[in-house]
């Protein structure tokens, strides 16, 4: 039997993480965006599954050509440089939503949310990294942003910073906190006016 609660739920989880996206900016090749909020979110709200079904569906939006993720919209997107964080951002939902469980505090709710970013960095740092090793004007472009910032190393190294270490102080301590307060105000709403998604 459908849960058109929930199905209402991911789709309109789905349009808040397509909004997310455009809220950004960039210093290099992978743009800073709010996408990590709205993907925790989902999970938190959704449980795992629903979260899962939520970044699915925005998947599908960017797929048919709406251009709803930061580099736009269309397959490419979905097979470009950035696209690991993408699919990141679907087993990220269904991670936290199953995390959630085992939280009872806002603190246990942020370090699920840890957790469960994990699958962005290392799909996201593992597909532009592919991209980089065939691509020198990318390697530069990543590597240059790294030493600019003041950091040394191997290649690999600067492209980890540059796609992935410089995203964490925002995406943990702004992006997820305020998902798990969002989340703390709605699910008391919810509670109060007997809804149950998950």
């Amino acid at each position: 039997m459908v849960n058109y609660l929930k199905l209402s739920l991911a789709i309109a989880m789905a349009c808040i993480t397509a909004i997310s996206a455009q809220l950004s900016f960039k210093i290099g090749p992978v743009p800073y965006t709010m996408q990590n909020f709205a993907v925790m979110l989902s999970g938190l709200i959704l449980g795992a599954k629903g979260g899962l079904l939520a970044v699915l569906i925005y998947i599908g939006m960017i797929a048919i050509g709406l251009p709803f993720a930061a580099g736009g919209g269309g397959i490419g997107v979905l097979i470009g440089p950035t696209s690991g964080y993408i699919y990141g951002f679907a087993v990220a939902a269904f991670l936290v939503g199953y995390l959630k469980k085992f939280s009872k505090r806002k603190i246990s709710l942020w370090l699920s949310t840890v957790v469960a970013s994990l699958p962005i960095y290392l799909l996201g740092f593992f597909v532009i990294y592919t991209y980089a090793n065939m691509s020198p004007p990318l390697m530069e472009r990543l590597t240059a942003l790294s030493i600019s910032l003041g950091f040394e190393g191997s290649a690999t190294f600067l492209i980890f910073v540059s796609t992935v270490l410089i995203f964490v102080p925002q995406d943990l301590f702004m992006d997820h906190v305020f998902a798990v307060v969002v989340y703390s105000y709605l699910s008391r709403i919810m509670v109060e006016r007997g809804m149950k998604v998950d």
